[in-house]
């Protein structure tokens, strides 16, 4: 197992473009977006829990097109892949009561067949929001951590049906407040340390995990996830968005983001994928001494980039308000 830092950003947060409005979505059958994944012509999108799959196809102007359904029946639906084959991958992995033996991911083909992979944790039971999936088709869990430290996880072996198959931790990676205003009210400025979602390029080199607040891209030059977990990220601020939980890659790089809401926007940071630059793509994640094996946040000479730790006092209050928060969005959950 790995310890990763997200460290100082490539860019600061002049050279970041601002996202975007591209389209808002008020179709009432969305009122909890949380996962979303693109293929350039059309955005697949899923809500938070769920009785039964059901992703949403939409254009590019917010507007659900059809609705791509399976007979499989989940349990708390949190994220959305799409791999190279045109297979719809659901992160079937929240888990705010931390109280389910098994989790799972979903795939549903292009020809409308479907399957179940339950999955087990080498270590006890997590809530996750986050799915990696590599240009190879290997699926990555990224927890969502009250203390900003989220561990990565991914199948120890070949994916069973219905499984449950093992998994095994291969990273941690932390994250610390920034000063990028959204979120949950309940939740405060611990927001931005809380793992919502997460998305992969199309051509593999730039991964991405969004807290409520900001995104983070990771260069991943060979497409080794592990690896570009190791390296400093580009920070791309989300601002304003309510409850933000998904994030995915147009194919020509544009990072896409949207939250939960009928009525909110799905926002575009254009060719986000390009800020992480030729630089970024050749560190091995050991040159800087802020990333590798520590634990720690490295801190940006930027001012405005800066993301000091939290004081000890602040994390143990807002460790109760995230607990009360997460039980709240469970009691809205079917069991």
């Amino acid at each position: 197992m790995i310890g990763i830092a997200a460290g100082a950003p490539v860019s600061t947060a002049a050279e970041v473009p601002a996202p975007k409005t591209l389209c808002t979505v008020d179709d009432p059958r969305l009122p909890e977006l949380s996962g979303l994944a693109s293929n350039g012509r059309e955005l697949f999108a899923v809500n938070d829990g769920g009785t039964q799959v059901e992703v949403m196809v939409l254009d590019r102007e917010c507007t659900v097109q059809r609705t791509i359904t399976a007979s499989i029946d989940p349990y708390d639906v949190e994220d959305l892949a799409l791999d190279a084959n045109g297979v719809l991958w659901l992160s079937d992995t929240g888990d705010n009561g931390k109280a389910r033996e098994t989790v799972a991911l979903i795939a549903v083909r292009p020809d409308g067949s479907a399957s179940l992979h339950r999955l087990t944790y080498p270590d006890g039971q997590h809530d996750a929001e986050a799915l990696l999936l590599d240009r190879r088709g290997t699926p990555y869990v990224v927890t969502k951590s009250v203390l900003g430290r989220s561990a990565v996880y991914r199948p120890a072996e070949r994916l069973r049906t219905p499984g449950p198959t093992p998994l095994e931790k291969v990273a941690t990676v932390s994250f610390a407040v920034t000063g990028t205003p959204g979120g949950p009210d309940q939740v405060g400025p611990i927001g931005s340390m809380l793992v919502t979602g997460g998305a992969v390029s199309r051509d593999g080199t730039v991964v991405a995990l969004r807290t409520y607040t900001d995104a983070y891209l990771f260069p991943a030059p060979d497409g080794n996830v592990v690896a570009a977990l190791k390296r400093e990220p580009v920070r791309v601020p989300l601002p304003g968005e309510p409850q933000g939980e998904a994030i995915a890659f147009d194919p020509d790089g544009t990072l896409l983001a949207a939250g939960e809401g009928v009525g909110q926007p799905i926002r575009a940071v254009r060719k986000a994928a390009a800020l992480v630059d030729a630089a970024t793509s050749t560190q091995d994640g050991s040159s800087s001494g802020k990333a590798g094996n520590s634990d720690a946040p490295s801190e940006s000479s930027s001012g405005d980039q800066q993301r000091s730790r939290l004081p000890a006092l602040v994390v143990a209050t807002l460790t109760a308000v995230v607990l009360w928060f997460g039980l709240g969005k469970l009691r809205r959950r079917r069991r």
